[in-house]
């Protein structure tokens, strides 16, 4: 069977702090009216798994084939599934809530949840668009638990001005929050569990405000850490023991060689262009489109105008 670069269909989430921009920007088919604030581009979760969009393999789950063949798709006769890592676009049209992602101690001590590093790649955004990532110095467990009670969990954490380009690192363990008027491109590991630890004492139209997470969140939260607030934006931007992703960028006519033996997620951010193998099959990909390149794929990525893309390896 020819395995050629797999276009995947997404699955998108509504959210209360999402929005429409997903299509605006990038053509997304997402619902009108409705406050999309996710789009998973690539997932192999209990409750959402993955399609291929495009060719003859339309239809298949990706996971369906990495176990059909996992040397051809990942290299790895012996690869195991699930697959890995979990590739989403973020819309956040308001700000999201202070949440923690627990490590795998933490999970084992707990007994539950599944560890979660990540990374976010600042796709577009408003001026003084903000993140919150980290504790400000000194802050303690006892301090932080006195913050939660008077609602003002906020005033503790490391307030980031963003802008487009940067890719800023998560651990597992890093509070966090992104705030409104940012699109983001999320790499992760494949764990949806989130620890909400203040959600900006907002409530609902029945005046009922989110769950929260607070026991589970002081246990995760790093209080020790030395929180690293730099973005990198060129080259190699995440280096970690699950992932490592980087940044690619190719104008108009120029062509990427595409060698075998490993496989990549390609997410495109910006440009259209296509992917032909050796024996001139053809595939296009578009700005906001998530590509998985099998391992045993050879050939060429040609864009036909200015391409900025993320590749992530394992």
């Amino acid at each position: 069977m020819n395995i050629y670069p797999l276009v995947l269909r997404p699955i998108y989430k509504e959210r209360i702090w999402g929005g429409q921009k997903l299509k605006s920007f990038f053509g997304k088919d997402i619902p009108d009216g409705k406050k999309t604030g996710e789009s998973w581009e690539l997932a192999d979760l209990p409750n959402d798994k993955s399609v291929v969009a495009n060719g003859e393999l339309a239809g298949k789950g990706l996971n369906e084939l990495i176990k059909q063949f996992p040397e051809e798709m990942t290299g790895d006769k012996d690869f195991k599934l699930p697959f890995p890592l979990l590739f989403k676009l973020l819309d956040a049209q308001d700000v999201l809530s202070v949440q923690v992602h627990p490590d795998k101690q933490v999970c084992d001590k707990m007994g539950t949840g599944e560890p979660k590093t990540e990374c976010w790649y600042v796709i577009d955004a408003a001026q003084g668009a903000v993140i919150y990532k980290g504790l400000k110095a000194g802050v303690t467990k006892q301090m932080f638990k006195e913050a939660i009670e008077k609602g003002t969990t906020d005033k503790l954490l490391n307030k980031i001005e963003v802008e487009p380009g940067q890719c800023h690192f998560l651990p597992a363990g890093t509070i966090h929050a992104i705030g409104a008027g940012l699109l983001i491109a999320e790499i992760q590991m494949s764990s949806d569990t989130t620890y909400r630890v203040f959600d900006w004492n907002r409530i609902d139209k029945n005046g009922n405000g989110r769950q929260l997470h607070i026991e589970e969140s002081l246990e995760s939260i790093h209080f020790d850490q030395e929180d690293d607030l730099s973005a990198t934006t060129v080259g190699r931007l995440v280096d970690c023991e699950f992932f490592k992703i980087d940044k690619g960028h190719r104008v108009a006519g120029n062509e990427v060689l595409i060698s075998p033996e490993k496989m990549k997620i390609i997410m495109i951010i910006t440009g259209n262009g296509d992917f032909t193998d050796v024996g001139g099959n053809v595939v296009k990909f578009s700005a906001g489109q998530t590509i998985f390149i099998p391992a045993c794929y050879e050939g060429v990525m040609f864009c036909e105008n200015d391409c900025q893309y993320l590749t992530a390896t394992i």
